[in-house]
């Protein structure tokens, strides 16, 4: 059609056409922001909302205790340790001058030195006994160590069941949370669709179409781009029925059209040769010529032919004669190209439509 427009109503359309996208903007990006508040509709969701707290804050307070007695009783046991390494050595040291004080004493075999033997024995039983208390208190810090490891891997364990339930809940509500945040879409794209379908079917050809493109573009964008991706999958389900009633539904209205249009080309077909062309708007002749089709049927016509004159698919008249001028020129034309005469100013007589018996004169009936 743009080939039949002027070219100030060409540069026309392109800013109303450029009116339309920046409408269409302005309206996405508040519906952007409106969706992308919808979230804050519902209260963010933890796994402590979904925790049995009668039984975590108990097993946390284990935990605690456990971590804080094995760090003490590592502690304990790293000096228990260094206790029994000096008392080990204390021993081996004494024992060693024992035994090589004992060598001088087989020696000499002086009598008057058994009270000392005496007394080193004794200083060996007690630093044997130091070592033994050392590494008592070793292996009680280990034990101690040890039943703290124990306590807090069963307070884990626990706790890892507790927070197993509490996650199975929480991804059940999140689920929730989606499809009603999912919904809260729903409820405000599809009344835009609705709406912008009735734009489409009624008003896309209004002198305020820029603004029905606009808001038709919004709603589109707010359908595929804010609602198709969010919608629930639930293993697939969702998403492939909805495309099956959307692929449906939408297949439907093209058969319908599709024959509702045949069926209204069929009947115009039917119809006269000048009431279909003054059916026909100017610039929708203009366009479909200069796509190389019928105005009236839209099949392909070879214009180019200067033999062709009517449309060898329904007879509508592509080409006539100027009748002041016997130029050939389209019929759809409003003014001859060769001569400028308006197209209506010398209308052809129908020459070859029958004509009405006139009466010769008045008619007397017998007396």
């Amino acid at each position: 059609m743009s080939k039949s427009l002027r070219l100030s109503e060409k540069w026309f359309r392109r800013g109303l056409w450029l009116v339309a996208f920046i409408f269409a903007g302005f309206l996405t990006g508040l519906g952007s922001t409106i969706v992308g508040d919808l979230p804050r509709v519902e209260r963010p969701l933890d796994i402590e909302d979904f925790m049995d707290q009668g039984a975590a804050v108990p097993l946390r307070g284990t935990l605690t205790r456990a971590e804080e007695s094995q760090k003490s009783a590592q502690a304990e046991l790293e000096q228990a340790q260094l206790r029994l390494e000096a008392a080990r050595q204390a021993n081996r040291n004494a024992r060693e001058t024992f035994s090589n004080w004992l060598s001088t004493r087989h020696a000499t075999q002086l009598p008057d030195q058994d009270a000392e033997l005496i007394s080193r024995t004794k200083a060996l039983d007690a630093l044997k006994a130091a070592e033994e208390e050392a590494q008592k208190k070793v292996l009680a810090q280990r034990q101690v160590a040890l039943d703290a490891r124990q306590a807090q891997s069963r307070a884990y364990e626990q706790l890892n069941e507790l927070t197993r339930v509490a996650g199975e809940k929480l991804e059940k509500e999140a689920r929730r949370v989606e499809l009603r945040v999912f919904l809260y879409r729903l409820a405000l794209t599809l009344p835009l669709l609705v709406v912008a379908g009735w734009l489409f079917a009624k008003k896309r050809k209004s002198p305020y179409w820029p603004f029905v493109w606009g808001f038709i573009l919004f709603a589109l964008f707010a359908f595929f781009v804010e609602l198709v991706p969010y919608l629930p999958s639930y293993g697939g389900y969702v998403r492939y029925v909805v495309g099956i009633v959307l692929t449906v539904l939408v297949g439907r209205y093209a058969i319908v059209g599709l024959n509702r249009y045949l069926a209204k080309q069929k009947l115009a077909e039917q119809q006269p040769d000048q009431v279909r062309r003054d059916e026909l708007s100017y610039d929708t002749a203009l366009a479909r010529l200069a796509k190389g089709v019928c105005p009236g049927c839209e099949r392909p016509v070879d214009l180019k032919n200067t033999e062709i004159d009517f449309c060898p698919h329904c007879g509508i008249g592509l080409f006539d004669h100027c009748r002041k001028c016997d130029a050939r020129k389209s019929a759809f034309s409003k003014f001859c190209h060769a001569c400028g005469t308006p197209a209506q100013l010398f209308p052809r007589p129908q020459a070859d439509a029958p004509t009405a018996p006139q009466p010769l004169g008045p008619v007397t009936r017998p007396g």
